[in-house]
């Protein structure tokens, strides 16, 4: 649970930074999916995120259209033979500017390094706790939530760094909103907890909703961030700068399920993908149905012969035996941060060096075990990020670059086994691929994209230029 700032406090020096960023005009984009003509990182970054001058506010001015995003990267489709990049997504669920102030500090990492990242928010992150009525639940009691709700403080904090965020061309995605986990997820008396029946707790938790009931929880992330100066009357607050059924294209759902109903919910409120919370070996990602399926994966544990999911709570749960909880035997942070830290690294190096699978890493906005896996990722990030072939994205972007290859190209990509490099090299490998006429080079995130499918694994032809 995130923890809840009680002493309002103003972020007026934020606001205004923020608000020079809307009066400015917008930069250019680096090309080939690099944030300047030297990488990610590199020598040429571009100094400062800007947002275009003009904005059109939308509804109750709780959310804008900016125009198009500012840093996002230019791909390309790759030539015959020509290695893919290393692509590396590192993700946090639970978007919040707590009293922690760990959004900020994880942003102010991604921008200090090159790295385009997605942060997913839940709707109910942006409703004051004495508005809590306005949620109402699949299966549970109006007004409930696993994670909490804040206050108007913690509100105007979150707010002040996702814009940040968008100008610096990270992605912000949906947490959909009560994080529910029941029988089905990780802890099974969630949702006895949270008010539903003990009868009823098996069939509580998101692995069971419908559909009809995935969609409603979809609607109601995007209504609750679309109406937060409504709900929390915080009127004199900046928007967010982006529209949200354009720029939200994609969520991760609580707990280890991956809900049979989200993806036909998902697909029909426009998603373009799916970050599934489950883990998957590190191979080349796949899409169903119209959605790019985006699942953690299971990386080394160093000094042990086992795997776990590439995320804090992964780690959290080998070495202190338990998803959600510290431990209190402080001896052993460093070695466990450090233990992590080796172990993403190792993940890293086995695409990077082998197949080159896009490497997902997943974390929360958590100080577990003193803070660890938070500074473990963040090494990583400044480790892996400024390295040549490397693209350190957002999900949105890399779904992007996916949308423009060539689908016999990624069908040879999806061959390759984990850590496994192709024989005889990627040239006489991908070469040899059958190739369709190359679409056009596209911008990475397109005002209104999404990925019409059919059924089966992905081998139909997509738009990379919208919906």
């Amino acid at each position: 649970m995130h923890s809840v700032r009680k002493t309002p406090t103003l972020v007026a020096a934020g606001a205004a930074a923020v608000a020079l960023a809307l009066g400015a005009t917008a930069c250019a984009s680096g090309t080939d999916g690099r944030r300047g003509s030297d990488g990610p990182g590199g020598p040429g970054a571009e100094a400062a995120p800007q947002v275009p001058r003009v904005l059109r506010a939308i509804g109750d001015g709780s959310t804008a259209d900016a125009g198009p995003q500012p840093r996002q990267p230019v791909f390309h489709r790759l030539r015959p033979g020509e290695k893919p990049p290393q692509f590396v997504v590192f993700s946090w669920n639970g978007a919040v500017e707590d009293s922690q102030r760990l959004l900020s500090e994880v942003r102010g990492a991604g921008e200090h390094n090159g790295a385009a990242m997605t942060y997913f928010l839940s709707g109910t992150s942006l409703l004051p706790a004495d508005r809590k009525d306005l949620y109402a639940p699949p299966r549970h009691p109006r007004g409930t939530s696993d994670t909490g709700l804040t206050d108007r403080a913690t509100i105007a904090d979150t707010l002040h760094e996702l814009r940040l965020a968008w100008a610096d061309g990270s992605e912000i995605g949906t947490y959909f909103n009560g994080h529910f986990c029941g029988q089905d997820g990780d802890a099974a008396d969630q949702a006895a907890a949270a008010g539903a029946a003990a009868g009823d707790a098996a069939d509580s938790g998101p692995g069971s909703w419908t559909p009809e009931e995935w969609a409603a929880e979809i609607r109601q992330a995007q209504d609750l961030t679309q109406h937060w100066k409504t709900n929390a009357g915080l009127t004199a607050l900046d928007p967010l700068p982006f529209d949200y059924p354009k720029a939200v294209v994609g969520g991760r759902a609580p707990c280890r399920t991956d809900p049979a109903g989200l993806p036909p919910a998902a697909k029909a409120a426009g998603f373009r993908y799916t970050a599934d919370p489950s883990g998957q070996p590190q191979i080349w990602p796949s899409r169903t149905e119209g959605l790019w399926h985006f699942p953690l994966q299971d990386i080394p544990v160093p000094g042990r012969d086992v795997e776990t999911l590439s995320t804090d709570d992964g780690f959290l749960s080998v070495q202190s035996g338990t998803p959600d909880k510290g431990s209190a035997d402080q001896e052993q942070y460093a070695e466990w941060g450090g233990q992590m830290h080796d172990g993403l690294i190792a993940g890293f190096d086995r695409a990077y060096h082998g197949n080159r699978a896009p490497l997902v890493i997943g974390s929360h906005l958590e100080s577990w075990n003193g803070g660890i896996y938070l500074k473990a990722v963040e090494d990583t990030i400044k480790e892996v990020c400024g390295q040549q072939d490397v693209r350190c994205v957002s999900f949105k972007q890399l779904a992007d670059w996916l949308d423009l290859q060539d689908p016999k190209v990624l069908d040879r990509l999806r061959g390759l086994d984990v850590g496994q490099a192709p024989k005889g090299g990627w040239d006489a490998y991908l070469r040899g691929a059958p190739t369709r006429p190359a679409a056009p080079a596209a911008p990475a995130s397109p005002a209104a994209p999404a990925a019409p499918g059919s059924p089966g694994a992905t081998s139909e032809a997509v738009r990379p230029d919208g919906r």
